[in-house]
């Protein structure tokens, strides 16, 4: 699949999950198999990742379009609450506007510099790992909520795809832990949450 379809598939799966949050599931604690980059989990609850994720969402067409940070300003966004008092319509607005600047991304386009906070990387590469990062939320908000987390066929086996040929390099560098064992019958799913080090529990 193109990468910005993926990406689309992958933002709006995680959308169609924060749709399913209920109104006392937005202070619920992150528990610890949920993955955060963050070593103090005090005070970290559910509304706090949708809005970091919010954050990440709303920096995507400024990266696409080949704009640094500090064009835009780097504390555009920071510290903000995007989510405001009806966090799941300004969330969804804010995914479709992501969505729409990905529609617009080219073949040829995909060669371009995407200037990150940690580097400049092609806007495949940029791509990639925004797919990947919200794929796996979705799977696990949705864990953590209590609705299905059954992911779409195509957008597992396109993050498969994607992820197979870096894995290691990833793994590397942190961002994913040791290979989970899974049986030989285990679904495309499980196998891909699996490589990823975490452990399938839908």
């Amino acid at each position: 699949m193109f990468a910005p379809e993926l990406f689309i598939l992958a933002d709006r799966t995680l959308d169609n999950v924060v749709q399913q949050i209920a109104d006392d599931h937005w202070q619920l604690p992150i528990p610890a198999w949920l993955t955060t980059g963050r070593a103090n989990r005090d005070g970290l609850d559910l509304r706090t990742l949708i809005n970091y994720h919010a954050y990440d969402d709303s920096w995507v067409p400024d990266m696409l379009a080949g704009h640094t940070m500090d064009d835009v300003g780097a504390d555009k966004w920071k510290d903000q609450d995007l989510l405001g008092d009806n966090p799941k319509a300004s969330f969804h607005a804010i995914v479709e506007t992501a969505v729409a600047a990905a529609a617009t991304v080219t073949p040829e386009q995909l060669h371009n510099v995407a200037h990150l906070s940690f580097g400049d990387f092609p806007i495949e590469h940029y791509l990639a790992q925004i797919t990947s990062f919200r794929t796996f939320r979705a799977y696990e908000f949705a864990l953590l909520i209590g609705v299905d987390p059954t992911l779409p066929d195509d957008l597992v086996r396109g993050v498969w795809d994607q992820l197979l040929p870096h894995i290691e390099e990833w793994r590397a560098i942190g961002v994913y832990g040791p290979a989970v064992e899974v049986p030989d019958d285990a679904s495309p799913q499980d196998r891909l949450l699996a490589l990823t080090g975490r452990q399938p529990r839908g």
